[in-house]
Parts: structure tokens; sequence; C-alpha cells
């Protein structure tokens, strides 16, 4: 795996690398939950820095994208992380899921194992160039979705419903609908605001044929 650290405790990787389909106790959540968090900062902070002119909502806008599960999920493929996983069942709708919660399990390992500092490091190595990519500030589906609404339906608001959750409780699946110009379109994820950016995704897709 390229990610241009030694671990000084080999378990904590090892941690990171176990997902919750493998060992319901003993997996990376609790690592991931830490690393989602470092990730988070140390995005805001480059940002800032590459960007000194740039308003809030266009910086806003970047690290949706840079910290999203998709981001992650390239970056995971890009270092190798896939080969090194220990996953229950990665079906295909799911994978990118499983390897951007282990890529942020593996940041926030880091966190552990070192600090804060060793984290950011390897954390600007890994975005730097991705984050100089998006010459323009990208707007995430839902923001794209409510412009294009407001635009033909004389400042209309899409509307979202949520539905109960489903699976296990430590995994739990979120499904959202979004109607809007008289379509509708669902969406799933990890969370609400996870399932609600799918939902608006297949529903500009919709709009657009």
């Amino acid at each position: 795996m390229n990610l241009n650290y030694n671990f000084n405790d080999k378990k904590l990787l090892e941690l990171a690398l176990t997902q919750s389909g493998v060992d319901s106790k003993h997996n990376n959540e609790r690592l991931e939950f830490i690393g989602d968090r470092v990730l988070g900062l140390s995005v805001a902070a480059l940002l800032y820095d590459m960007y000194p002119n740039e308003a809030e909502g266009g910086l806003a806008r970047r690290h949706a994208l840079l910290v999203s599960t998709e981001t992650l999920a390239r970056v995971a493929t890009t270092i190798g992380l896939e080969k090194h996983v220990r996953h229950g069942h990665m079906t295909s709708g799911k994978i990118n899921h499983i390897l951007a919660n282990a890529m942020e399990a593996v940041l926030g390992a880091i966190f552990l194992d070192s600090g804060f500092e060793s984290a950011r490091k390897v954390i600007v190595d890994l975005w730097t160039d991705l984050a100089a990519a998006e010459i323009v500030a990208p707007k995430d589906a839902k923001t794209a979705l409510q412009e294009l609404v407001q635009k033909a339906n004389s400042g209309a608001l899409p509307t979202y419903v949520y539905q109960e959750p489903t699976g296990a409780s430590h995994n739990p699946e979120f499904t959202a609908i979004v109607s809007a110009l008289g379509k509708s379109a669902t969406g799933k994820g990890p969370s609400k605001k996870a399932a609600s950016l799918d939902a608006a995704s297949n529903l500009l897709k919709i709009l657009a044929i």
C-alpha cells in the first residue's frame, strides 16, 4: 500500500482495514469516526491556503467534493488500499462506501499512532493534486438541483422525503425521495445527507433527458 507512512503500532493499521462485516466488535468504525474529523479539518486548511481569494461558499463546495465518498474511494484505490481491506462481502453497490470508510479509518489510525501533524501531512500529500484539479468550485447535486428548479419554476424548491433506515444499527441504509418539476427520484446512502445527494443526482439525470 503506497501510503508514505510507517506505523509504529501495526495493530492500528490492521484494525483500520477491518470492516464490521468481518468482526462486529473489533473493526474500523471508531477509527473512521476520528479519521472523518481529521480529514475534514486538514482539507479545510489546505483549501484555505490554496484559494486565498475564494469566498466561503466556494470553499465549502470544494470541501464537500474532496471529502465525498467518491473522492475517498478514488484515493483509496490510488494507493492500493482495496487489496488490503478485510471485508465480509464487498457487493458492487457498496464498494465505494467500504473503501471510503477504510480510507478514513486509516487516517484516524495515523492520528492515533503519531498525532495530527503526521495525519495532515499524509492528507496534504494525497489530496493536493485533487484540490488543484478543480479550477471552478463544483456544486453538489442538491445545490445544482435547487438552482435548476428555482430557475425553471419561479423560486420553487425541491422537496425531500426520508424513509426509515434499514439494515443493522451499526451499518444503516437511508432512503430519500426528492420531487421537483413533476418528477421524482430515489437515492440511498449510509446517512440522510448521502441519500439526499444520491436522490438529487438521480433526479438531475432524469430532468436532463
